[in-house]
């Protein structure tokens, strides 16, 4: 399928209507035993999978293990050219739209029954891409939460804060009591930090008109957020330096940062870049735009999708049905993976109902979690969300470490998101 096409087809079945070509869940009625390939990167995924193989030896999948990001989805593209690509795939959210426009995956919709209840509407929104066709199940989520230093913030005398503009107080706060700390950073090696600040504050970067992309990176929304966050560091009050790196690591760890903006697997994180806190941090929700609300972003996550390819598509949705919705699936997911899984149900389940460690003296951890994805705002990829991705860490690096006008970042990132989308062939709406 050329650019050209391909652009057709993923307008298209985002404005509601696939085109012939686009793919079919069909399955191509075979009998008997069959045989499932599953590329994913999930830890233990193989565990999991056997449970379904001792259960199903009907249908039997095997596990590959791929890396993930752009590296999986650029594999999976090219094996899908060859005709080649495996049968189901482990994808993020943002990669559905650059899949579904180069014809990789089906639409699942005709297979997986009343699903859709299993999970939070703005989780289900990224797997439809705002159509009636489903091309993929969710698996794992990544609501977005407010960590900080509880010991910290009790010796500072400081309140958690319920909206931005007290999350703004509390940064002055923390400079004029501890000068040589910061409430947290503003990372620039991470687009997908700010997307999801973006998404909670309304922001919906790619949408439809017609047969056209809309893109709106430089929308009110997040020209907000963006405004909000260059104020703060142009202002000295939180830190310009980006994320995952040994210099992080050791701020969190001795206290210079005492607070991160983050999504529910932050524990497992925490673990590693700050041994020695352990115990000392809570979770509470995402500061809100409006006092009162409960609107969260979204911050990883991924899926387990059907491919084009597959001989075998009912099969395959059955399966990715199973694997995110049936409870024994899912505790296993959450136990051999470390997941935080997208259905709901198991967010208040047996398989979550202990705190991670890292969190002990927060005992009602998840259910808290699970309270702040039912406000999970939705979210709208488009088919080049790693030229985004990559022109933010660019425009936005230097803005950071300058503390120079992120307005002006912003619009870089847009501009060149849209020529992007030109040159691919895609058309754009004005």
């Amino acid at each position: 399928m050329n650019n050209r096409t391909a652009a057709l087809c993923a307008a298209t079945v985002l404005a509601a209507a696939a085109l012939t070509g686009c793919g079919s869940s069909e399955d191509s009625g075979a009998s008997g035993p069959v045989e499932l390939t599953y590329w994913a990167w999930a830890p233990g995924m193989d565990k999991v999978v056997a449970l379904w193989n001792e259960e199903h030896p009907e249908a039997r999948v095997t596990v590959k293990k791929q890396a993930g990001g752009d590296d999986l989805v650029t594999k999976t593209i090219t094996a899908a050219r060859a005709g080649e690509a495996p049968d189901l795939v482990q994808a993020e959210y943002q990669a559905l739209p650059t899949l579904v426009g180069n014809d990789v995956l089906a639409d699942i919709s005709g297979e997986v029954g009343d699903a859709e209840k299993e999970f939070a509407p703005g989780v289900w929104q990224q797997v439809t891409l705002g159509t009636d066709a489903v091309y993929a199940l969710p698996q794992d989520s990544g609501p977005m939460m407010f960590f900080y230093r509880q010991d910290l913030f009790e010796e500072y005398g400081l309140s958690v804060p319920t909206t931005w503009e007290e999350f703004a107080e509390i940064a002055r706060a923390v400079k004029k009591k501890a000068p040589e700390k910061d409430l947290t950073t503003f990372s620039s090696n991470d687009a997908g930090l700010f997307a999801g600040l973006a998404q909670q504050a309304g922001a919906r970067w790619w949408t439809t008109e017609g047969q056209k992309w809309k893109v709106a990176i430089d929308d009110d929304a997040t020209r907000k957020v963006a405004e909000f966050w260059g104020g703060l560091v142009a202002e000295g009050v939180v830190d310009n330096q980006p994320m995952y790196t040994p210099a992080w690591n050791k701020a969190l760890n001795t206290g210079k940062q005492i607070a991160w903006i983050s999504a529910v697997w932050a524990p497992g994180t925490l673990t590693t870049a700050a041994p020695d806190t352990r115990g000392k941090w809570a979770m509470a929700p995402l500061p809100q735009w409006e006092k009162g609300a409960n609107v969260t972003g979204s911050w990883g996550g991924s899926t387990t999708a059907v491919t084009n390819d597959s001989e075998h598509k009912a099969v395959a949705a059955e399966f990715a049905t199973w694997l995110n919705t049936d409870p024994e699936a899912l505790a296993a997911l959450v136990r051999e993976g470390g997941i935080h899984p997208a259905a709901k149900a198991a967010q208040t389940g047996d398989a979550l109902k202990e705190a991670p460690e890292f969190f002990s003296g927060q005992t009602d951890f998840y259910q808290r979690a699970a309270e702040i994805a039912e406000g999970t705002a939705p979210a709208a990829w488009g088919p080049n969300v790693n030229v985004a991705y990559s022109a933010f860490k660019d425009a936005f690096g230097k803005a950071a470490r300058n503390r120079s006008d992120f307005g002006a970042a912003l619009e870089t990132v847009h501009e060149r998101t849209v020529a992007d989308l030109e040159k691919q062939g895609f058309e754009v709406a004005k």
